[in-house]
C-alpha cells in the first residue's frame, strides 16, 4: 500500500483537541477516498467498500452468533412449545370430530325416533280405518243406513299419504310405512317434508274423527228412529186391541229353522258393538210390529180422500126410511174405480152375496176381516193371497144399492166394528208404514 501524506489544517481550541483525540483512537475519515485506522503509532488505510464489507460481515456474524446462542439456550423450550401446540391442535380436531359425531348420532337417533313415531301414528290410523270399515259393514248389514256414511277411500287424494309413496318397513315388517330414500323424514320441524307428513297425518286423523262422529250420530239417529216407530205402531195396535205377538206367530216364514237361542247383551264389547246389539233388537221389534200392522186394515180401500155417503151405525134405511143398522161405510166412488185391499190377507169369499151384490171378503188373521160390496167386477178368487193395495174389484152398484159406491166393512171375530177407527189409526201412522 502506497503512503500518502496529508496536511491537516491547524485548529485551535476545542476543535484541535477533538481531532487529536479521534486520531489517537484509530479512526480517521479521509473523505471520499477511504478511512485510516490508527492505533497508537500505527495507521491502516481502508477503502469505503472494504470498510463497509468488513463492518457488515462483523454485524452478520454477531447476529448469527446471538441467534445461535439463543437457539441453543432456548431450544428445549421452543420444541416443547411446538409439540404442545401440535398436541393442542390435534386434541382440538379430535374434540371437534367427536362433537360432530355426537351430533350426527343425536340427529340419527332423533330421526329414527321421529320415524318410529310416524310409523306408530300411521299404524294407529290404519287400525282406526280398519275398525271404521268393519263398522261401516256392520251398519250396511242393518239395511237402513243412509248413504252419508262412507268408508275412507284407499286411494289417497293429492297431498295425502298416496303422494308420498309409502312402503312397508323392512326392519319391523309389521305393516308400518317408511318414506323412500329421496324423501326421508327430517327431525328438524322446519323441514318441508316433515311438515307435509305432519299435515297429512293430522288431516287423516281429522277425517277419521269426522267419519267416526258421523257413524255415531247415524247409530243414535237409527236407534231413535226404530224405537220411535215401534212405539207409535205398538201404541196403535194396542189401541185397536191387536196382539202383535199372536199376529206374527201366526205367520210362518219360508224355509228357515234352527234351535231357539235367546240373545244376550255383550258384556265385554265396546260401545259401538253394544249399540249395534240394541239397534238389532229394536229393528227386530219394529219388523215384528210392522209385519203385524201389514195385516191390520188401516189403509184406505179407495184412492184419494174418503168421501162418506153414510157412516157406521144406526141410520135411516135408503129404501123404506126405517131405522136400520149400517154395518160399514158407504164411500162415494165412480163406477169402475179400483177397490184395493186395506191389508194383507186371504180371500175367503168372492161372488154374489145377497143385498151386498158382488162382494169380496178377506181374512187378515188375528180375528180381523174386511168386506168390499156392491162391486161391479171382482178381480180375485177364493183362496188367493192378496197384499195391501192390491186391486180386488171395481166400484159398482150391485145388490141393494141406490147408486155407484163402495160398501166397506171391518169385522173383529165376525162382529162388525166402525172401520173409521182403523182408518184414523192408519192416518196417524202415515209415514211409518
Amino acid at each position: 500500500m502506497s503512503s500518502r501524506s496529508f496536511s491537516y489544517p491547524q485548529q485551535s481550541g476545542h476543535g484541535a483537541y477533538a481531532t487529536d483525540r479521534s486520531a489517537r483512537h484509530g479512526v480517521s475519515k479521509l473523505g471520499a477516498e477511504g478511512y485510516t485506522l490508527i492505533h497508537g503509532a500505527r495507521q491502516l488505510r481502508v477503502g469505503p467498500f472494504a470498510f463497509w464489507l468488513v463492518l457488515g460481515t462483523l454485524a452478520i456474524m454477531a447476529v448469527w452468533t446471538i441467534t445461535t446462542a439463543t437457539y441453543f439456550a432456548f431450544r428445549e423450550n421452543v420444541l416443547t412449545g411446538l409439540i404442545a401446540r401440535q398436541a393442542e391442535m390435534q386434541f382440538g380436531y379430535e374434540d371437534r370430530i367427536a362433537e360432530l359425531r355426537a351430533q350426527v348420532d343425536r340427529f340419527s337417533s332423533r330421526q329414527l325416533l321421529d320415524q318410529e313415531q310416524y310409523e306408530q301414528k300411521l299404524d294407529q290410523i290404519l287400525q282406526r280405518q280398519t275398525k271404521l270399515e268393519s263398522r261401516a259393514n256392520a251398519l250396511g248389514g242393518l239395511g237402513d243406513v243412509t248413504s252419508s256414511i262412507r268408508q275412507p277411500p284407499r286411494t289417497a287424494a293429492p297431498g295425502s299419504l298416496g303422494t308420498l309413496q309409502l312402503k312397508p318397513s323392512p326392519i319391523t315388517d309389521k305393516g308400518a310405512f317408511l318414506l323412500p330414500r329421496g324423501r326421508q323424514l327430517r327431525a328438524d320441524p322446519s323441514n318441508a317434508a316433515d311438515r307435509d307428513m305432519r299435515g297429512v297425518i293430522a288431516h287423516l286423523q281429522a277425517s277419521l274423527d269426522r267419519l267416526e262422529q258421523r257413524q255415531a250420530a247415524t247409530l243414535d239417529s237409527l236407534e231413535e228412529d226404530y224405537r220411535s216407530k215401534a212405539r207409535r205402531i205398538g201404541g196403535v195396535l194396542a189401541e185397536l186391541g191387536i196382539n202383535a205377538d199372536r199376529a206374527t206367530v201366526s205367520e210362518r216364514p219360508g224355509a228357515m229353522g234352527g234351535p231357539f237361542v235367546p240373545p244376550r247383551a255383550p258384556t265385554d264389547a265396546n260401545g259401538f258393538e253394544r249399540q249395534i246389539y240394541r239397534i238389532n233388537i229394536a229393528r227386530i221389534q219394529l219388523h215384528r210390529l210392522t209385519h203385524a200392522l201389514h195385516r191390520v186394515p188401516v189403509r184406505k180401500p179407495l184412492e184419494g180422500e174418503i168421501d162418506l155417503a153414510s157412516g157406521f151405525g144406526v141410520r135411516q134405511d135408503p129404501f123404506n126410511g126405517s131405522p136400520a143398522m149400517h154395518t160399514g161405510l158407504d164411500i162415494h166412488g165412480e163406477n169402475g174405480d179400483p177397490v184395493r185391499a186395506s191389508a194383507d190377507g186371504t180371500v175367503t169369499a168372492a161372488g154374489w152375496t145377497g143385498g151386498y151384490g158382488r162382494a169380496v171378503d178377506i181374512d187378515h188373521g188375528n180375528g180381523l176381516s174386511t168386506r168390499y160390496a156392491h162391486l161391479s167386477a171382482i178381480e180375485v178368487r177364493v183362496g188367493q193371497s192378496v197384499k195391501t193395495g192390491q186391486i180386488v174389484g171395481k166400484v159398482g152398484s150391485t145388490g141393494r144399492s141406490t147408486g155407484p159406491h163402495l160398501h166397506y166393512e171391518t169385522r173383529v171375530r165376525g162382529e162388525a166394528v166402525d172401520p173409521q177407527k182403523f182408518l184414523r189409526a192408519g192416518a196417524r201412522l202415515d209415514g211409518s208404514i
